[in-house]
């Protein structure tokens, strides 16, 4: 299978560890997470890892304190969700000094995972979120395969469309079957596929919990509930709505996102990229996209979204200081200014606003705003000041 390099995720990790007694890299399962840390660990030339999923491993780990103390270099711990009374002791292990070791805790993280550490480990950790592969890392050659398949490492890298849906169709039943119940208890698991499912069928739209709730049967805390815990697990974005001080009635709810294209994909059952391409969810599918490329540059908590109960709305805002900055998804050959955007820029006040879409060529639609291909867009964020 062809290795895809994940340099700037590496690059950040080595930073933080400098810096940090310990990193949390977060994500959800079979997203790299283990095979960055392998690098990492090989780097280190000296350390350990404990897998724990692994019995063996959970074994070793039965006197937790015993067996960490006495190790030097990077000591790596993979599924740490599955024992979060181990955070307690490496509270006690992060303050030694000087320090013998450092620590790399890998999660799929859960709202558990993140109420522990910031309860537990509190200045003494850096997070880094290790999402799928994104096009700077496959290459914008590949934008068709990226956006059909998604970034899973094993669904992109997939010998064959067929082979990457059946991939993703037993990702999701694991997920929901498995991987769910393992962090809480959840009374009905097939209720929680079928809300997956109709997310999926409004992705990229204002959250309607009331509506989910009666269509499952459920109520609308337990609705609200299962989808905030597939935030927390990383499958699942929700994106705030931009709400400044104006006299215009605007919306209020947030917008829902399955996180990764593939998935989505296969929630929806489109198997080939004709099919997508044919398909009238192929605009949403591409909002959630360039969302996911938005957000792997700048912190989620800046990104929001506008939209006014006339029809107005603007995909994305970042703010960035005390500027704000416009961003629109669109799956078009040769975007134009639409009422929206100009109603944005009189309403937002808007420092830019850029049309991101599929093709090859960066043209102006007016003084402010510019139609830019996606493969660009890190270099706008770069030159905006976003992290790197």
């Amino acid at each position: 299978m062809k290795i895809i390099a994940r340099t700037e995720a590496l690059a950040r990790v080595r930073r933080l560890l400098r810096d940090q007694p310990a990193v949390a890299l977060l994500g959800p399962r079979q997203s790299g997470k283990t095979t960055l840390a392998q690098q990492l660990l090989h780097e280190a030339k000296r350390g350990e890892r404990f897998d724990l999923e692994n019995p063996r491993d959970l074994q070793r780990l039965e006197q937790p304190l015993t067996a960490l103390e006495h190790l030097r270099g990077l000591i790596v711990i993979d599924e740490i969700q599955r024992r979060p009374e181990l955070f307690p002791i490496l509270r006690v292990l992060l303050d030694r000094r000087p320090l013998p070791a450092r620590f790399l805790i890998l999660g799929s993280a859960s709202p558990e995972l993140l109420r522990q550490t910031s309860e537990s480990l509190a200045g003494r950790i850096g997070f880094v979120e290790l999402p799928g592969f994104t096009l700077a890392e496959v290459g914008a050659a590949h934008l068709r395969r990226r956006l059909l398949r998604g970034g899973f490492p094993r669904a992109y890298l997939a010998r064959s469309d067929d082979v990457s849906f059946t991939w993703r169709e037993a990702f999701i039943a694991t997920f929901v079957e498995r991987d769910i119940p393992a962090l809480v208890q959840i009374r009905n698991p097939a209720n929680l596929r079928r809300l997956w499912s109709m997310l999926a069928h409004r992705h990229a739209q204002v959250w309607n919990g009331a509506k989910l709730a009666a269509s499952l049967g459920e109520s609308y805390p337990t609705v609200k509930n299962h989808v905030d815990l597939m935030t927390g697990a990383l499958v699942v974005r929700q994106v705030q709505p931009w709400l400044p001080n104006l006299e215009k009635r605007l919306v209020k709810s947030a917008k829902v996102f399955v996180r990764d294209s593939g998935l989505l994909h296969a929630l929806l059952g489109i198997r080939t990229f004709r099919e997508l391409e044919g398909n009238p969810t192929i605009g949403a599918s591409w909002e959630g996209f360039v969302l996911e490329e938005l957000v792997a540059r700048v912190p989620e908590r800046d990104v929001f979204f506008w939209s006014t109960h006339a029809g107005a709305e603007i995909d994305f805002v970042w703010r960035r200081g005390n500027r704000l900055v416009g961003f629109e998804a669109k799956w078009e050959d040769a975007p134009s200014m639409t009422k929206s955007m100009h109603v944005a820029l009189t309403d937002l006040d808007l420092g830019a606003l850029y049309v991101v879409y599929p093709g090859p060529t960066r043209y102006r639609l007016s003084p402010r705003v510019e139609a830019l291909p996606i493969d660009e867009l890190e270099s706008v964020l770069s030159r905006l000041g976003a992290r790197g």
